[in-house]
């Protein structure tokens, strides 16, 4: 696969992705709440948040459910391949990071030369159309 010198994915098409990811995390976090309660269920959908996004960003898609729906994918800034598993928890542990001073981390994107939101940038990844980087 070429380097990924194409087109990268918008700040709205991921906004809504993500918001899907995260409409399907809340759900199981309610699911969650009714089982095991308030409070274990907070610690339990950390973890689920954790393997949901290292999982699906990790495999050779490197698509959640919600980036599947928006046409859009995860793939390594050098090679444009997939990140892996260990490089998609990484990018998980800086979505931490990048929301912590009001989001900033994801709004970088908007005036960053690679469109790369903080925790792109931990990770060396991209996040582009799959029209222009199909999966495999």
């Amino acid at each position: 696969m070429p380097n990924p010198s194409g087109p990268r994915a918008g700040f709205w098409r991921r906004f809504a992705a993500t918001l899907v990811d995260w409409v399907i995390i809340a759900i199981v976090y309610g699911i969650l709440v009714v089982i095991v309660g308030a409070s274990a269920a907070y610690g339990l959908v950390i973890v689920v948040s954790l393997a949901y996004f290292t999982y699906f960003e990790g495999s050779e898609r490197g698509q959640t459910p919600g980036k599947m729906a928006l046409g859009i994918r995860v793939i390594d800034f050098g090679g444009g391949g997939s990140i892996g598993y260990g490089r998609a928890f990484i990018r998980w542990i800086g979505r931490i990071v990048s929301q912590l001073p009001i989001f900033l981390g994801y709004f970088w994107m908007l005036w960053d030369n690679e469109r790369q939101t903080w925790h792109d940038k931990f990770a060396n990844d991209v996040v582009v159309p799959v029209s222009a980087y199909p999966t495999s």
